[in-house]
């Protein structure tokens, strides 16, 4: 907050790619947070195929967050086949509202990442967090600027995935992305926090370069 990040995606368990964070920690955050905390919903680790029981948990989650005051989620939902789960996604929106909807990585596992765009669209959704379904957002970097283009004003696309104060110049300059995500670790072997200083040099790149 005090490094001028303008959001948090709050989350449990990083190891596991982050799931859902306890309402303790969300209503914690709320207290003691200036900026916008969007908690992500994710009931497990894993895949993102999810049935009744595990949608009703996300309904409930999602229901106790938009009390809380949160203005928004991170979330996603994928069919057997790895395409976007775009029926349910929508109910996901749709219980979210008035909240925005950020769908999280569960699209760098689409095996069409333009098709995954107007399906994430369809659903209503305010962002996609993507490394251009690759390992990190530099190695997508080709792909995340064919979806930012394909995407105009219809929703935002957020670089995220080995974003670092090191490479975020690069990726400003290649993609043109208004909004970025990263962890803000600098080594994760020995701190799973973001680092202070690590933030603080990514705003202040974002606001000397981005035009």
């Amino acid at each position: 907050m005090h490094a001028g990040a303008g959001r948090i995606e709050l989350c449990s368990s990083p190891a596991d790619g982050g799931v859902t964070p306890s309402h303790g920690l969300v209503s914690y955050s709320l207290q003691n947070i200036s900026i916008p905390v969007f908690p992500m919903v994710r009931p497990r680790g894993g895949n993102f195929v999810y049935d009744t029981h595990e949608l009703d948990i996300m309904k409930q989650d999602i229901l106790v967050f938009k009390q809380m005051g949160c203005v928004g989620i991170a979330t996603g939902i994928q069919l057997t086949d790895s395409s976007i789960d775009t029926e349910n996604l929508k109910r996901l929106v749709e219980w979210a509202y008035p909240m925005q909807v950020t769908c999280h990585k569960v699209f760098d596992r689409t095996p069409d990442a333009f098709q995954a765009l107007e399906d994430v669209i369809q659903s209503g959704c305010s962002r996609i967090l993507t490394s251009g379904l690759h390992k990190t957002a530099t190695d997508g970097a080709a792909t995340l600027i064919t979806l930012i283009e394909q995407a105009g004003d219809r929703i935002v696309i957020m670089p995220g995935g080995g974003v670092r104060s090191s490479n975020l110049k690069t990726l400003i300059d290649s993609t043109g992305a208004k909004e970025y995500h990263s962890s803000g670790i600098v080594n994760i072997n020995i701190s799973q926090y973001a680092n202070h200083e690590e933030v603080h040099s990514m705003v202040s790149t974002l606001h000397k370069y981005q035009s």
